[in-house]
């Protein structure tokens, strides 16, 4: 069974993907292929940042409930 990556390893290699396209000496079909791959990280990682966002966003009552966090509290 294969292992997730890590958010900083999906980042890395969409930063890689990135640096390889912008160079611009990528056969056309390659780059097609990674600028799939690309919007596919970026998609993940973005997954990822807006579940962490809406983690970080709850406060923990004193009881040890959880309720959303607003701005003014």
């Amino acid at each position: 069974m294969a292992t997730e990556k890590t958010f900083e390893e999906n980042l890395a290699t969409l930063e890689q993907i990135v640096a390889q396209l912008e160079k611009g000496d990528v056969p056309l079909e390659a780059a097609l292929q990674q600028f799939e791959t690309g919007v596919k990280l970026s998609q993940e990682l973005q997954k990822t940042l807006q579940a962490a966002e809406q983690s970080l966003a709850k406060i923990v009552n004193a009881d040890g409930t959880t309720t959303d966090f607003t701005a003014g509290e």
